[in-house]
């Protein structure tokens, strides 16, 4: 009973905290597939990822290549060219591993990548939730990316549009898109008039 009564009393305590603040559910995940400039980053990273599978897999050929070669050529060779030979492909062998751990391992280079890729979104997405939550009143915001699972969400707490909305409203490649339409109004008004000209000059 005791037990019961030290599980139940945080609980309550918990539930009536909650009942207290008003909660927002965004979803981060989401928001960072949204946003055009993230979506870039991403694409460059995924070319930079394929040109290293492409390299690792020139190398991987080239090793089953030498490997296959030392293999029918073995009983031809002695002592320091068999060696030699030898060193060769193990050395190859070590350089492609050594490139997939680097590259692809736990501690690797693709993981930093990802981690330095989201960051600087992730602390974007945080001050618009931040701007979001203050402007709504809320006193929790939960992230239904972030292991947390949600079966039921009515539409009214979920804010994950109006975090989006913030930050595409403040993206510079929405002001830059802005820019460049009259850039091209004027291209298309200088072709109209030369085309105007060369027909004045027709008749």
């Amino acid at each position: 009973m005791k037990k019961f009564l030290l599980l139940f009393i945080p609980l309550l305590c918990f539930a009536a905290f909650a009942n207290a603040q008003k909660i927002g559910v965004v979803d981060t995940d989401y928001i960072l597939s949204k946003l055009p400039q993230y979506k870039e980053a991403e694409t460059r990273l995924n070319e930079q990822i394929t040109n290293w599978q492409n390299e690792i897999q020139t190398l991987q050929t080239e090793f089953e290549k030498k490997k296959t070669t030392l293999e029918n050529e073995k009983v031809l060779l002695i002592g320091d060219q068999l060696k030699l030979r030898q060193k060769e492909v193990d050395d190859l062998d070590k350089k492609i591993k050594g490139m997939i751990n680097n590259r692809f391992g736990s501690m690797g280079e693709i993981n930093n990548a990802r981690s330095n890729l989201t960051k600087p979104f992730q602390d974007l997405i945080w001050g618009a939730i931040k701007t979001v939550s203050e402007k709504n009143t809320l006193g929790i915001v939960l992230d239904k990316s972030n292991n947390i699972s949600v079966i039921f969400l009515d539409k009214r707490y979920d804010y994950t549009d109006k975090v989006l909305d913030l930050l595409l409203k403040n993206s510079p490649a929405k002001n830059t898109e802005t820019e460049a339409k009259p850039a091209k109004r004027n291209l298309m008004e200088e072709r109209t008039e030369k085309i105007r000209v060369m027909k004045a000059k027709g008749n």
